[in-house]
């Protein structure tokens, strides 16, 4: 089939996709996340590769997969060939992750006539159609224009307004145990949390084995956190998975919806909650635990202070210390109790928090009898919790 496609849903199948593979205004992108050129890996013929990461994310920004500006966008995809009357079919080798991302960019920049593969690379494969090897896209330049359409992203002063006003519902896209906090996020450093009034739908459920529930599932998903004309803005961990919930959300009806660009790795970077010790960070309980001890004589020395301040940030020390004078000693002790047991962060480097304690008490050359005593207490805890 060679002439002209129009796309009316949001997803494709792998069948429809393979009978409409030479159809002109076809373009086919691979956004795979994480991925760079190997010559040695397949991919659905005539596809070319949509590197999130590198070329459609703002790369200056401190955080991952930043969203690009109009004109960042309108210069990568105008490489990719993309004309302004092209078909997009977009799809990922995990079956639908980051292939929602590029669905959700595209409309972003007023782009509509674009779909998601349902079930991606591996439902091709599944259904035995023909791949190729990788190949760099050598073709001419399209003539694609950006514009950015307003409410699409959301950012970390549009969250903090939403959060607080409940102006949206914020649906959380991570997995029950990260919105729980029974689980560590995946990125090194990062806090355990949640974006205050959110409520949890993890985009697994919207998918089994990779592919999209029925439109029934998965309204009736939507319909469990969100009713269809409330305004939500959908969040997960750096604003990849956002876009599954984004691509749902549209399937199942609900037409007032955004993504937080930042989610919950700007969001729990930027703001923490000091009064939850179930979502300090490790560096957090650290700075906690030693202004405790070097507090114990009822005065913190200058040289106590340098030493916690060789072991954290200076802003990790004054958000800790203004939680820390905010709590009674029986608080101290249950917020790291809580802390502990909560993260395990020392579980297999107790000597090294001890050898902390220890050399921050005798920082100003007086190890007195309540640090020595805290330090015994805390060393029980420590162990046993």
């Amino acid at each position: 089939m060679s002439s002209n496609i129009n796309l009316t849903s949001p997803i494709v199948s792998v069948e429809w996709l393979h009978k409409h593979l030479n159809a002109n205004n076809l373009i086919v992108l691979d956004g795979t996340i994480v991925k760079t050129f190997d010559a040695l890996q397949q991919q659905i013929p005539n596809a070319r590769f949509f590197d999130i990461k590198q070329k459609f994310s703002d790369t200056s920004d401190p955080f991952p997969s930043a969203f690009p500006s109009e004109v960042q966008f309108q210069k990568e995809a105008r490489k990719l060939g993309v004309n302004k009357d092209s078909a997009i079919v977009v799809y990922d080798d995990k079956g639908i992750y980051s292939s929602a991302r590029v669905w959700y960019l595209f409309r972003a920049f007023g782009f509509n006539n674009v779909a998601v593969l349902n079930g991606g690379f591996p439902e091709w494969l599944k259904a035995g159609y023909a791949t190729e090897y990788m190949n760099l896209y050598e073709g001419g330049a399209g003539d694609f224009e950006a514009k950015m359409q307003p409410n699409f992203m959301q950012f970390f002063d549009d969250i903090q307004k939403a959060s607080k006003n409940e102006t949206h519902k914020i649906i959380d896209a991570r997995s029950s145990g990260r919105f729980n906090c029974t689980e560590p996020e995946p990125r090194a450093g990062l806090r355990m949390g949640t974006i205050p009034n959110s409520v949890s739908l993890p985009f697994t459920d919207l998918l089994e084995n990779g592919v999209l529930k029925s439109k029934k599932d998965l309204a009736k998903a939507f319909y469990m956190v969100a009713e269809q004309d409330d305004p939500i803005i959908f969040s997960c961990g750096s604003g990849i998975t956002a876009c599954v919930l984004a691509l749902g959300a549209e399937i199942s009806g609900y037409k007032n919806s955004s993504v937080y660009d930042g989610s919950w790795t700007e969001y729990g970077s930027l703001i923490g909650d000091m009064k939850a010790p179930s979502t300090w960070t490790k560096d957090e309980l650290l700075a906690y635990i030693l202004i405790y001890v070097s507090h114990l004589d009822l005065n913190e020395s200058r040289e106590e202070k340098k030493y916690i301040l060789s072991r954290v940030d200076k802003e990790v020390y004054q958000r800790v210390y203004e939680q820390f004078e905010k709590d009674s000693d029986y608080e101290c002790i249950q917020n790291i109790f809580e802390g502990v047991k909560t993260h395990d962060y020392y579980r297999d480097d107790l000597a090294g928090l001890f050898a902390d304690i220890k050399l921050m008490a005798f920082a100003d050359g007086n190890y007195a009898q309540m640090e020595q005593v805290a330090y015994m207490e805390l060393k029980k805890i420590l162990k046993d919790g």
